[in-house]
């Protein structure tokens, strides 16, 4: 794994572009310094006004990685995890949390219902949306104090993700394989697989919501259950909305 300590790419551009922009501004007000003093030095003015820019910009940058940390404390599985995120560990969290709210990973997958082989195939683009960051080096910097929001995400590559994917994908492959025109509820580690998949999930879970909270999401755990309308639509209910729906209409 390639580890680089230091801004990302996108940041380091997004920081050069600012100190270019503050270095024009700075030596505007350079020329306009010399024009209302009128003693003499234009090339001077102009750069003291430009490194005065520079300055701002950069040191305005570094302050708000620096300062302004938010310390978010996880009691975890087997573990307790206390991190100091800045924006940069709030961004990254607040991207992993999304990638697995919207999966299989989280999802209710009902018995009798959904794919099992896009099951593993959703699980698997979250295993590798997870590592790329680790492995190409476009991971924000260690903080100096507390955790690193990609240790918590290597617990769930390395003890949740990895197990699973190593054990079911290669299981669901061998009956694809030996039977190419059945369907996979024909096989019979269906229900097994899924009762495992509801094992991940609840495993899952707090590994998530904490992401969730080193986000700064509000209530992270309500973004990963059914609300009451879908759980009233699931159990054949009628939601009231559209009771009111069909009495404007009748």
């Amino acid at each position: 794994m390639t580890a680089r300590r230091g801004w990302t790419i996108a940041t380091a551009i997004r920081t050069a572009g600012r100190a270019v922009l503050a270095a024009a501004v700075g030596a505007v007000i350079g020329v306009a310094a010399y024009s209302i003093s009128q003693t003499g030095g234009q090339l001077l003015s102009v750069a003291v006004g430009g490194v005065v820019g520079v300055a701002l910009v950069l040191g305005t940058d570094v302050y708000r990685r620096s300062v302004q940390l938010t310390e978010v404390r996880l009691v975890l599985p087997g573990s307790e995890m206390t991190f100091k995120a800045n924006t940069d560990m709030r961004q990254a969290a607040l991207r992993m949390f999304f990638q697995a709210a919207t999966r299989v990973a989280t999802r209710p997958l009902d018995d009798g219902s959904g794919n099992l082989r896009e099951a593993l195939t959703s699980l698997k683009t979250l295993f590798d949306l997870y590592r790329e960051p680790l492995e190409s080096g476009s991971a924000p910097p260690p903080p100096a104090n507390g955790d690193s929001v990609h240790e918590l995400v290597l617990d769930i590559l390395n003890f949740e993700l990895a197990p699973f994917l190593a054990t079911w994908h290669p299981r669901l492959r061998a009956f694809e394989e030996a039977h190419p025109d059945e369907d996979e509820s024909a096989w019979p580690g269906n229900a097994e697989f899924r009762q495992a998949l509801r094992e991940l999930q609840c495993n899952l879970r707090p590994y998530i919501i904490g992401l969730g909270e080193i986000a700064g999401i509000r209530d992270p755990e309500r973004h990963l259950r059914r609300s009451a309308w879908h759980k009233a639509r699931h159990l054949g209910g009628v939601p009231e909305q559209d009771t009111a729906q069909r009495s404007a209409t009748a």
